[in-house]
């Protein structure tokens, strides 16, 4: 099978690493995997092309941005040079494209976003238009198949497909060692859905009973201005030396393994690939208790509260520096569990048995 997944534009977010993450696995399997893209890649995107480029899946990312109709003749050449079976576009842009080409492949649109995309006229009745050049439509959450039905209507192949991980990447590590600072981490692009405002102001309360820790954020900067208001508050609030605010990072187990705590705020998800990764990696876990995380409601060392309380979310920091790493259940969301559901659903829409 020949398979090629569209993104926006490759970059070191949840989407994207998805996308990684199901080449991999899928040429490994023995199909034909390519990726391709509307738009330029991200400089953070380099060490994962370099990865899909030594297991041999193709990448095509255009060189410069370019305009709607630019876009459209860029991925019609894609899809005449690598001839797939089936395309999977991600997110609502990538399968509005995908599908206005003149093309008898198969396209299965996966929605990943946290917020109804629907919501937005424009992309609501184009949607309503292009419904059924859809063989499938996938949600990562069921929250996102709620959305599509409400606002588009019915489709005769709508399913949830969960998120998975390479759990193998995130084997649980030993503590860290005895008289190491304790250190906070949070992995998430700079948005205000992702709160990492109220993650720095719990940091200033929890240094109250834990004076060594330290913090470490990381993620795209999606939104300089918000950016530049995290990076202003810390200073506010005397951080300095104690708070590091990075990019994108592209060694997730690595830093998982490294701190103490993980941290997740989020005002609302899809289905989380950071927050799975810290599942597997065994870390103490503190997040909002919002819908999206509410499986994980019971594991070992996890806890979920109201992150919007300061001194409630950084109560639970404090009591997350005490907990040991803990072993958790993730039965259907690892990254084989999700790949096996991709295969179910391209064979379906390619009419194999």
């Amino acid at each position: 099978m020949r398979i090629l997944h569209l993104v926006l534009t490759p970059r070191m977010s949840g989407a994207e690493i998805l996308v990684r993450d199901l080449a991999l696995y899928q040429q490994g399997c023995g199909e034909s995997v390519a990726v391709a893209a509307l738009m330029p890649a991200h400089a953070d995107f380099t060490p994962l092309r370099a990865q899909l480029a030594a297991a041999g899946v193709a990448c095509s990312f255009p060189k410069h941005a370019q305009r709607p109709l630019a876009r459209l003749w860029y991925l019609h050449g894609v899809m005449r040079r690598w001839r797939p079976d089936v395309v999977f576009a991600h997110a609502t842009i990538p399968a509005f494209y995908a599908r206005a080409l003149p093309s008898r492949v198969p396209v299965v649109y996966v929605m990943h976003s946290a917020v109804n995309d629907f919501e937005r006229d424009l992309f609501r009745w184009a949607e309503r238009l292009l419904s059924r050049r859809a063989r499938a439509v996938v949600g990562v959450a069921q929250s996102n198949v709620r959305d599509y039905q409400a606002a588009v209507g019915p489709h005769p192949r709508l399913t949830v497909i969960p998120n998975g991980v390479d759990t193998s990447r995130f084997a649980m590590q030993p503590a860290a060692p005895s008289g190491a600072a304790p250190l906070l981490l949070q992995i998430g692009r700079y948005d205000a859905v992702k709160n990492q405002l109220r993650t720095v102001r719990a940091f200033h309360a929890l240094l109250q009973q834990a004076p060594q820790a330290r913090m470490a954020l990381y993620g795209v900067i999606e939104d300089p201005v918000y950016y530049a208001r995290v990076r202003a508050l810390a200073a506010e609030l005397g951080l300095g030396g104690m708070v590091s605010i990075n990019g994108p990072c592209d060694n997730v187990p690595a830093l998982l393994a490294l701190a103490s705590v993980f941290a997740m705020p989020s005002a609302s998800e899809a289905h989380s690939i950071a927050f799975l990764e810290a599942l597997a990696s065994g870390i103490p876990v503190v997040a909002s208790d919002i819908p999206a995380f509410a499986f994980a409601r019971g594991h070992g060392s996890v806890q979920l509260v109201d992150c919007a309380d300061i001194d409630a979310y950084a109560q639970a920091l404090a009591r997350a520096l005490g907990q040991p790493r803990a072993r958790r259940p993730l039965e259907g969301l690892t990254l084989r569990d999700t790949a096996l559901r991709y295969e179910v659903i391209a064979k379906e829409v390619l009419g194999v048995a």
